[in-house]
């Protein structure tokens, strides 16, 4: 061991912000309609976690802009919150544009600490929910991009339109549909940023709930 090291010294707590945004989050305040909605994917995580294998999620909506990089994001959060190892999300889209800058600047009022890693005009950008885990990479693609797994994943519709465009999805071992509101029709309106901040709740609580029922 080295001279003066502690393990008691790791950093294995959320950002405090970000943390003190999920003590918001309760059971209560979601739908007995939209859990059912949900208990497939809690069904889904539960069984890889029963038998010991990986648990790779996709969240996919048509652009790969504002709810499917809200979801992927959340749920990444939220697996690691409750202590769920081997949790994969990832996120894309039926076509490629860029992660639209609301979202960002949400998720990082919210308490993520957001990294921009490129300027190009679909951006990378690391989002870390802990200052010692792996930060989230994202930046919009096709579902199927090389980044994203090939095989063996969920794919969770975040939007009507993908989830109705898109019947077959490539490689997905199961596919769940999980529809959000875009927050897209508030752009440019005095709404815009309680909007987007409500419907990255939202998500982050959903996500919360979906995990916080795994055993």
């Amino acid at each position: 061991m080295l001279e003066g090291f502690s393990f008691s010294k790791i950093q294995t707590t959320m950002n405090p912000q970000l943390h003190e945004t999920i003590q918001q989050f309760a059971a209560s305040n979601i739908s007995d309609e939209r859990k059912a909605q949900l208990q497939p994917l809690i069904d889904f995580i539960q069984q890889k976690k029963n038998s010991a294998q990986a648990v790779r999620l996709n969240f996919i909506c048509t652009h790969n802009s504002r709810r499917s990089h809200l979801s992927q994001i959340w749920a990444q959060a939220m697996a690691f919150h409750f202590g769920i190892k081997a949790v994969f999300c990832y996120s894309g889209g039926t076509e490629a544009t860029a992660m639209f800058g609301k979202v960002h600047q949400t998720l990082a009022a919210q308490g993520f600490e957001v990294i921009q890693l490129s300027e190009s005009a679909n951006p990378v950008f690391a989002i870390k929910y802990a200052p010692n885990e792996n930060a989230v990479i994202c930046f919009s693609k096709v579902y199927h991009h090389d980044f994203n797994p090939r095989s063996d994943y969920a794919a969770i519709m975040t939007c009507d339109h993908a989830d109705e465009g898109c019947p077959v999805v490539l490689g997905a071992a199961a596919r769940f549909p999980v529809r959000y509101h875009d927050p897209k029709q508030y752009d440019n309106t005095p709404l815009m940023d309680a909007k987007y901040a409500e419907r990255s709740l939202e998500i982050g609580q959903e996500m919360w709930f979906v995990f916080s029922q795994i055993r």
